[in-house]
Protein backbone atom coordinates (compact mmCIF):
# COMPACT_ATOMS: atom_id res chain seq x y z
CA UNK A 1 0.00 0.00 0.00
CA UNK A 2 1.33 3.39 -0.96
CA UNK A 3 2.23 5.72 1.88
CA UNK A 4 -0.26 8.29 0.60
CA UNK A 5 -3.16 5.82 0.90
CA UNK A 6 -5.66 6.38 3.68
CA UNK A 7 -7.09 3.65 5.91
CA UNK A 8 -10.71 4.18 6.93
CA UNK A 9 -11.87 2.21 9.96
CA UNK A 10 -15.58 2.05 10.79
CA UNK A 11 -15.68 0.66 14.33
CA UNK A 12 -18.05 1.78 17.06
CA UNK A 13 -16.18 0.02 19.88
CA UNK A 14 -13.42 2.35 21.13
CA UNK A 15 -11.37 -0.48 22.64
CA UNK A 16 -11.46 -2.57 19.46
CA UNK A 17 -10.49 0.45 17.38
CA UNK A 18 -7.53 1.39 19.61
CA UNK A 19 -6.28 -2.19 19.77
CA UNK A 20 -6.58 -2.62 16.02
CA UNK A 21 -4.95 0.74 15.24
CA UNK A 22 -2.05 0.10 17.62
CA UNK A 23 -1.31 -3.26 16.04
CA UNK A 24 -1.56 -1.94 12.50
CA UNK A 25 1.08 0.60 13.49
CA UNK A 26 3.24 -2.16 14.98
CA UNK A 27 2.94 -4.02 11.68
CA UNK A 28 4.42 -1.00 9.88
CA UNK A 29 1.28 0.77 8.68
CA UNK A 30 2.05 4.45 9.14
CA UNK A 31 -0.59 5.71 6.74
CA UNK A 32 -3.25 8.15 7.85
CA UNK A 33 -6.07 6.35 9.67
CA UNK A 34 -9.52 7.91 9.95
CA UNK A 35 -12.08 6.41 12.34
CA UNK A 36 -15.85 6.46 12.00
CA UNK A 37 -18.09 5.48 14.89
CA UNK A 38 -21.15 4.62 12.80
CA UNK A 39 -22.09 3.78 9.25
CA UNK A 40 -23.91 7.06 8.60
CA UNK A 41 -20.79 9.07 9.49
CA UNK A 42 -18.73 6.95 7.07
CA UNK A 43 -21.25 7.36 4.24
CA UNK A 44 -21.36 11.12 4.79
CA UNK A 45 -17.56 11.20 4.44
CA UNK A 46 -17.49 9.03 1.31
CA UNK A 47 -20.36 10.82 -0.42
CA UNK A 48 -18.97 14.26 0.54
CA UNK A 49 -21.97 15.24 2.68
CA UNK A 50 -20.01 16.41 5.72
CA UNK A 51 -17.34 18.93 6.62
CA UNK A 52 -14.79 16.11 6.87
CA UNK A 53 -15.01 14.44 3.46
CA UNK A 54 -12.98 12.27 1.13
CA UNK A 55 -10.69 13.82 -1.42
CA UNK A 56 -10.49 12.93 -5.09
CA UNK A 57 -7.36 11.19 -6.31
CA UNK A 58 -6.70 9.39 -3.01
CA UNK A 59 -6.47 5.63 -2.52
CA UNK A 60 -8.71 4.53 0.35
CA UNK A 61 -8.98 1.16 2.03
CA UNK A 62 -11.92 0.47 4.34
CA UNK A 63 -11.97 -1.78 7.38
CA UNK A 64 -15.65 -2.14 8.17
CA UNK A 65 -17.39 -3.58 11.22
CA UNK A 66 -20.73 -5.23 10.48
CA UNK A 67 -22.51 -4.36 13.74
CA UNK A 68 -22.68 -0.56 13.95
CA UNK A 69 -25.31 2.03 14.83
CA UNK A 70 -27.23 4.17 12.33
CA UNK A 71 -26.15 2.15 9.27
CA UNK A 72 -24.71 -1.32 9.70
CA UNK A 73 -21.76 -2.66 7.74
CA UNK A 74 -23.87 -4.60 5.26
CA UNK A 75 -25.91 -1.48 4.45
CA UNK A 76 -22.69 0.54 4.05
CA UNK A 77 -21.09 -2.14 1.87
CA UNK A 78 -24.22 -2.32 -0.32
CA UNK A 79 -24.21 1.47 -0.78
CA UNK A 80 -20.47 1.70 -1.54
CA UNK A 81 -20.44 -1.16 -4.04
CA UNK A 82 -23.48 0.29 -5.87
CA UNK A 83 -21.62 3.53 -6.60
CA UNK A 84 -19.47 3.48 -9.76
CA UNK A 85 -16.77 5.63 -8.16
CA UNK A 86 -16.67 4.16 -4.65
CA UNK A 87 -16.98 0.52 -5.73
CA UNK A 88 -13.19 0.44 -6.28
CA UNK A 89 -12.50 0.88 -2.55
CA UNK A 90 -11.24 -2.42 -1.12
CA UNK A 91 -13.34 -3.39 1.90
CA UNK A 92 -12.20 -5.67 4.70
CA UNK A 93 -15.15 -6.77 6.82
CA UNK A 94 -14.03 -7.14 10.42
CA UNK A 95 -16.62 -8.51 12.81
CA UNK A 96 -17.22 -10.71 15.81
CA UNK A 97 -19.93 -12.55 13.85
CA UNK A 98 -18.65 -15.91 12.64
CA UNK A 99 -21.80 -16.34 10.60
CA UNK A 100 -21.76 -18.20 7.27
CA UNK A 101 -24.77 -16.19 6.07
CA UNK A 102 -22.97 -12.87 6.73
CA UNK A 103 -19.78 -14.16 5.05
CA UNK A 104 -21.73 -15.08 1.92
CA UNK A 105 -23.74 -11.84 1.87
CA UNK A 106 -20.62 -9.69 2.25
CA UNK A 107 -18.73 -11.52 -0.50
CA UNK A 108 -21.79 -11.41 -2.79
CA UNK A 109 -21.92 -7.63 -2.23
CA UNK A 110 -18.25 -7.25 -3.13
CA UNK A 111 -16.20 -7.20 0.05
CA UNK A 112 -12.54 -8.02 -0.51
CA UNK A 113 -11.92 -9.96 2.70
CA UNK A 114 -14.03 -11.11 5.66
CA UNK A 115 -12.18 -11.46 8.98
CA UNK A 116 -13.65 -12.61 12.28
CA UNK A 117 -12.45 -10.55 15.26
CA UNK A 118 -11.07 -13.00 17.79
CA UNK A 119 -12.42 -12.72 21.32
CA UNK A 120 -9.10 -13.57 22.98
CA UNK A 121 -6.75 -10.59 23.34
CA UNK A 122 -3.56 -12.28 22.08
CA UNK A 123 -5.31 -13.75 19.06
CA UNK A 124 -6.89 -10.37 18.29
CA UNK A 125 -3.43 -8.75 18.40
CA UNK A 126 -1.97 -11.39 16.06
CA UNK A 127 -4.88 -11.00 13.66
CA UNK A 128 -4.47 -7.20 13.51
CA UNK A 129 -0.74 -7.56 12.86
CA UNK A 130 -1.35 -10.09 10.08
CA UNK A 131 -3.79 -7.70 8.43
CA UNK A 132 -1.19 -4.93 8.77
CA UNK A 133 1.47 -7.14 7.15
CA UNK A 134 -0.96 -7.91 4.33
CA UNK A 135 -1.74 -4.21 3.81
CA UNK A 136 1.97 -3.49 3.43
CA UNK A 137 2.06 -5.49 0.19
CA UNK A 138 -1.25 -4.67 -1.50
CA UNK A 139 -1.91 -1.97 -4.07
CA UNK A 140 -5.18 -0.09 -3.94
CA UNK A 141 -6.71 2.18 -6.59
CA UNK A 142 -7.26 5.89 -6.27
CA UNK A 143 -10.86 7.06 -6.51
CA UNK A 144 -12.54 10.16 -7.83
CA UNK A 145 -10.93 12.46 -10.32
CA UNK A 146 -7.40 11.24 -10.78
CA UNK A 147 -5.00 13.37 -12.76
CA UNK A 148 -3.42 11.37 -15.55
CA UNK A 149 0.24 10.67 -14.97
CA UNK A 150 2.21 11.48 -18.10
CA UNK A 151 5.25 9.35 -18.72
CA UNK A 152 8.23 11.00 -20.37
CA UNK A 153 9.38 9.29 -23.53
Amino acid sequence: MRKDSVVLIAEDDEGHFLLFERNLRRAGIDNEIIRFIDGAQLLDFLFKRSENQRQDGIAYLLILDIRMPKADGIEVLTTIKADPELMKIPVIMLTTADNTKDVNICHDLGCSIYVVKPVEYEVFVKTARKIGAFLNIVEIPKIGRVEQEVMAT
